[in-house]
């Protein structure tokens, strides 16, 4: 009666266990397993919250809560919601926007940096996967580029690394992309040990009862058994492995045969061995290469991040830039619409007074309704550059007020009176210093020497040291029917062992004092004959060492020609501008002169016109010259890694997605306030 309570509260005991562990799991994914409503996300998530990237760096210990590492950990729901920085521009239905906001909302809205962002924590982990033992599952480095506009290839390109977290790209160095290696050597060697420490526990509580054939005992036994242990193993940074086992067991049988020198026993056993490697796996290269490739990692992850936003960054200048050619060019093309119908109402008061033939009103007539096409083409193209842009700078355009705004870029394009003059040497030498790809590149190929090392580590047989102790003790309470100590005399009883009485506490005792010790040394040796599966990937490991400083050397070459290029690019586009400008005061006196000959009579209606085309195409190619003028000094920036640095971005501010530092974009002036009033559309953009 007694038992059967203690195992009913063993078994309440047991079931209370598994619901504390069980409840804190299935609330985690009852919080996790239904989304809540991008409404709902938007009104629980702070507009102005910043993102931590602190938040997730660590795991958590199990110094504070014991089961905080069992439970699973729910990552916050994105935020939706756009920053109150679009609320300050946005006035009487326009959102007024300088090319330091533009910059400014990027950094804090724009979800190609928002997804990249991710990234950060996603190479923390790997940093704890490494720190416990286990293999790192790489990094994302792609470009996130789902933002359409502003590459110069039409709405919609995209380059390399589209993927969520930019996973179509490559980890960078040799075997990057579609065409490299399937799968690289990366982290090959030898077996590493849980550094984490490993606990097991088992508890059993046995009752058996066994039938008897034997005529001189009872027709059954009841035996009652319970077993207990506790085991312990963990690996350390220099190859060495510790286990430690420790077992205990309790039984007793009903009846007791008078053979048996206890009636109820206990046996205890304490097991320590250790392990050493002495060729393969044996020192800290082979066994923290995982965790120093993790840490590289993470390196390269704020490399690829700060790339993310210079590439974003540049995309931002671009769109912006598209955006004031489309505006400047409504504005052409309404100056052109307007003075083809005054030529058309003066040559339909010439018509009148008979001093002009009627043909000419209509030549005239044709001239303004093509001017009108021009103007309703560039009003469109004005209403998708607004769309582009707002779409680039929001998380989302569920908002009336934002999707239904006209954007009025308050900066326009500036052209320095003279060209700094840079020698193109230390261009080059300032690209090779800060471009992001090398830095990535270089970091990758420490990565890679690192495998190469534990590669060639792992050619090496295997030759363990190891060493164990064991002490086993014996105890209980003496069985007072057993035969010898009723009967020493008996024939049976000569060099039996009459165990007294001994307590659990004694039993453990035996295990550290020698009294039943089992201990050794002794080396374990393992050659694979041929071992070509190690040579292959240490000769795969060098030849993969190998291409990546060629792919190195390679990149610094591309980057070369890119600062020559966009070197060359500025000197034309300066040129452009400044034939863009000669050309338009020219076709403003061409046009001067030709409408005094026309008064005098000297000249015809068609040649007012054609001189009036000319004048309207000059003023459009001097604003497409000095928007790509403004595109090639972004691209100059680029190629040599000084965007950041040139615009006065704070990486902090990008990885927070809160700005606390405005840009300070170069070689853009303030638009005139009498030309703030925008070209007003024909028709809103569809959203």
């Amino acid at each position: 009666m007694q038992r059967s309570t203690v195992f009913s509260a063993l078994r309440q005991v047991s079931a209370l266990l598994v619901a504390a562990v069980m409840v804190p799991a299935g609330w985690a994914q009852n919080s996790s397993s239904v989304p809540n409503a991008p409404s709902q996300v938007q009104k629980a998530v702070s507009s102005s919250q910043p993102f931590d990237v602190k938040e997730y760096s660590q795991p958590r210990a199990a110094f504070a809560n014991p089961l905080a590492p069992y439970t699973p950990r729910n990552v916050a729901q994105p935020n939706l919601a756009n920053t109150g920085r679009i609320d300050q521009l946005l006035r009487e239905g326009k959102l007024y926007l300088s090319m330091n906001d533009a910059v400014a909302l990027a950094l804090e809205n724009n979800l190609d940096i928002a997804i990249a962002r991710y990234n950060l924590n996603i190479a923390d982990t790997d940093i704890w996967r490494a720190k416990a033992g286990s293999s790192t599952r790489g990094v994302n480095t792609g470009l996130v580029q789902g933002t359409p506009g502003g590459t110069g290839t039409g709405v919609g390109a995209t380059t390399t690394g589209g993927g969520a977290g930019g996973t179509t790209a490559g980890t960078g160095g040799a075997g990057a992309g579609t065409a490299g290696l399937v799968t690289s050597t990366s982290g090959v060697g030898a077996a590493v040990p849980s550094f984490d420490p490993i606990l097991t526990s088992t508890l059993q509580l046995d009752q058996n009862r066994s039938q008897n054939t034997n005529a001189f005992q009872p027709p059954f036994t009841d035996s009652h058994t319970s077993t207990w242990g506790f085991g312990y193993q963990q690996g350390f940074h220099w190859g060495t492995n510790l286990s430690v086992g420790f077992n205990n067991s309790r039984g007793s049988t009903n009846p007791v045969s008078n053979t048996q020198a206890l009636g109820t026993s206990f046996n205890s056993s304490l097991r320590a061995t250790i392990n050493q490697p002495l060729l393969s796996g044996f020192g800290f290269l082979p066994n923290t290469r995982f965790i120093k490739i993790a840490k590289n990692n993470r390196e390269i992850s704020d490399v690829a991040f700060r790339l993310q936003v210079i590439t974003t960054v540049n995309q931002i200048q671009n769109i912006y830039w598209d955006l004031v050619n489309a505006y400047e060019n409504v504005k052409v093309q309404q100056d052109s619409v307007a003075l083809a119908e005054k030529t058309l109402s003066d040559n339909k008061k010439q018509v009148e007074i008979g001093t002009l033939a009627p043909i000419e009103v209509v030549r005239a007539q044709s001239v303004v309704a093509t001017n009108q096409q021009s103007l309703i083409k560039a009003q469109t193209d004005l209403q998708l550059q607004q769309l582009l842009m707002k779409n680039a700078l929001s998380r989302t355009l569920v908002d009336p007020a934002l999707a239904d705004a006209e954007v009025i870029p308050t900066d326009t394009m500036l052209v320095p009176d003279k060209e700094p003059t840079v020698p193109t040497q230390d261009l080059v030498n300032e690209a090779l210093a800060h471009r992001a790809e090398l830095a990535q590149s270089r970091i990758d190929l420490t990565n890679r020497g690192i495998t190469k090392r534990s590669a060639s580590n792992a050619l090496l047989p295997t030759l363990n040291l190891f060493a164990y102790y064991q002490g086993s003790g014996v105890g209980g309470s003496q069985n007072p029917n057993y035969l010898c100590v009723q009967d020493p005399t008996n024939p049976f009883c000569s060099g039996a062992r009459v165990i007294p009485n001994t307590p659990y506490g004694d039993t453990l005792s035996q295990l550290v004092d020698s009294t039943a010790p089992d201990k050794g040394i002794g080396l374990q040796l393992n050659i694979p004959l041929r071992n070509r599966s190690a040579q292959a990937d240490q000769v795969r490991a060098e030849l993969e060492y190998r291409q990546a400083q060629m792919s190195l050397q390679q990149q610094e070459n591309k980057i070369r020609i890119e600062v020559r290029q966009a070197q060359f690019s500025v000197q034309q586009g300066r040129a452009a501008v400044e034939a863009a400008r000669a050309a338009v005061e020219l076709a403003k006196q061409s046009l001067d002169a030709e409408q005094k000959k026309y008064a005098l009579g000297a000249s015809t209606t068609t040649a007012v016109l054609q001189t009036e085309r000319d004048l309207t195409q000059a003023k459009s190619n001097l604003v497409t010259a000095n928007s790509n003028y403004e595109k090639a000094r972004v691209e100059l920036d680029r190629s040599i890694g000084a965007t950041l640095d040139r615009l006065g971005i704070l990486m902090n501010d990008a990885e927070r997605g809160q700005v606390t530092k405005m840009p300070a974009v170069p070689y853009v002036a303030a638009r005139p306030a009498e030309q703030e009033k925008p070209a007003t559309p024909t028709a809103q953009p569809q959203q």
